[in-house]
């Protein structure tokens, strides 16, 4: 009798032994893959790489949506300053024309005071150059056309930035700054209350008008190495030209 009751006992043992291991395996297959989902489910794109070091490339904000040539680091520095001041400018390939006709890095300018004043045509110019007129247009030639005439500038038309030629186009003379697109002729001045101011030699009577050359011309020696305008011979008689010429004694040439 107790042998028949053993039996029983043990195969109802066996069969809750067996059922245990089962549950078990079960419950541990069942916590580990909520595990695994809820990792998959939190992790974001690219979050693997990123917690390796493997961060995606980032834009430079300076050069943003630029088109970019190989530049050092005071061109760009220059080009930074060039934005505070509100210059309207595109970037333009190297010219190279031979000789000295050379500019590494021109820009081409369009307008000043973030786009209030027009330059026309627009000029092929170096960053240095460009740099120093936007200063003079912002310091000097705005304060003197709002003294003298109670109105801003709209307009600065000019002759042209860079172009490959000798000094005063004359044959066998040194090569002209402008060869670098390192110098500005400016002919003529609208104001935003239409007046022209062009640049030439005023009348005995025009006060006015010659108060703000005279100035105008002056102050812009403060910015530049060579400032020639009316006065200084024929060839400038109808424009003031600016330069960035390098001179080793430091000298500048204000006629």
């Amino acid at each position: 009798m107790s042998i028949a009751l053993s039996q029983p006992r043990r195969l109802v043992a066996l069969m809750a032994v067996c059922a245990a291991v089962f549950t078990a395996s079960c419950s541990r297959e069942t916590v580990r893959r909520p595990q695994a989902d809820v990792g998959m489910s939190l992790s974001a794109p690219g979050e693997e790489e990123q917690s390796y070091g493997f961060l995606p490339p980032v834009e430079n904000p300076v050069t943003a949506g630029q088109n970019i040539y190989a530049q050092s680091s005071a061109e760009m520095a220059c080009r930074l300053r060039l934005k505070r001041l509100g210059v309207v400018f595109t970037e333009l390939p190297p010219i190279d024309d031979g000789g000295s006709c050379r500019v590494d890095n021109p820009i081409l300018v369009s307008g000043f005071a973030g786009g209030a004043i027009d330059f026309k045509p627009a000029a092929k110019l170096n960053c240095a150059v460009t740099e120093a007129f936007a200063r003079w247009v912002k310091g000097d030639l705005v304060p003197a056309t709002r003294f003298r005439y109670f109105s801003g500038v709209n307009t600065i038309y000019n002759a042209g930035g860079y172009s490959c030629r000798t000094m005063n186009h004359r044959r066998g003379a040194r090569m002209s700054e402008h060869s670098r697109g390192n110098a500005i002729d400016v002919t003529r001045i609208v104001l935003n209350n239409g007046t022209q101011v062009k640049v030439h030699k005023p009348g005995l009577f025009s006060f006015r008008e010659r108060g703000l050359l005279n100035r105008v011309r002056a102050e812009a020696c403060d910015y530049f190495t060579t400032v020639l305008g009316p006065g200084y011979n024929y060839a400038h008689r109808d424009h003031f030209h600016f330069d960035l010429m390098h001179r080793r004694n430091g000298y500048r040439a204000c006629r």
